[in-house]
């Protein structure tokens, strides 16, 4: 009796069924996003948008593709590294322009925060995919659960990201308190003038 070779890849299916399923929603969703960026009173830059909007475009769309790449009936698992390998170096480079973009988009001044979501976390999970392509053919094991892990982190930065975005949007629709004595910094709005007691007479 001829035994029945699993690929490894068997164990992974309705986990990237899920998590693709996820990245193309999300994706549709960050569209709505733009919408509703759009208009606002005062519009955000293309640079702005390049900085901190693409990006997350980017990376659902990369989750979308390492989902696809797993769903694909591979004859052999070789390419796996080649095609994660290429995917990792590739996104390593994209976290560089976003890098640039944030630095001379003038419109928002980043913080920390801005910094480890937008950049670092990404740099992070790029770089695992760029390992777990080195790695596939010695470690497969440890590399698909690398990928794994990867996607899942890139899924939560998106989603951390676009919910960012909405939140602003959100501060940005919100009419803007009126004038009062503890907020001086606010022009008041012209009032009728007090008629001083001189003026009205004495009854």
């Amino acid at each position: 009796m001829v035994g029945v070779v699993t690929s490894p890849l068997t164990a992974w299916e309705n986990f990237y069924v899920i998590v693709g399923s996820a990245g193309a929603a999300l994706t549709g969703l960050q569209f709505v996003v733009i919408a509703l960026v759009a208009e606002l009173p005062r519009r955000s830059s293309h640079q702005e948008i390049d900085a901190f909007g693409t990006p997350t475009i980017v990376h659902f769309c990369s989750v979308l593709l390492v989902s696809a790449i797993m769903s694909v009936p591979w004859a052999s698992l070789w390419i796996l590294g080649i095609l994660f390998g290429l995917a990792g170096i590739a996104g390593v480079g994209y976290v560089g322009v976003i890098i640039r973009r944030a630095r001379i988009q003038k419109g928002y001044k980043p913080v920390f925060e801005d910094w480890l979501w937008h950049t670092a976390l990404p740099l992070v999970a790029y770089l695992g995919f760029a390992i777990a392509g080195v790695t596939f053919a010695d470690h497969t094991s440890g590399a698909l659960l690398t990928v794994g892990a990867m996607s899942v982190l890139l899924l939560f930065v998106g989603i951390h990201n676009a919910w960012d975005t909405v939140t602003w949007i959100a501060v940005e629709r919100t009419p803007k308190p009126p004038p009062t004595a503890e907020n001086p910094s606010i022009s008041r709005q012209p009032v009728a003038a007090e008629v001083s007691p001189a003026v009205r007479g004495v009854d």
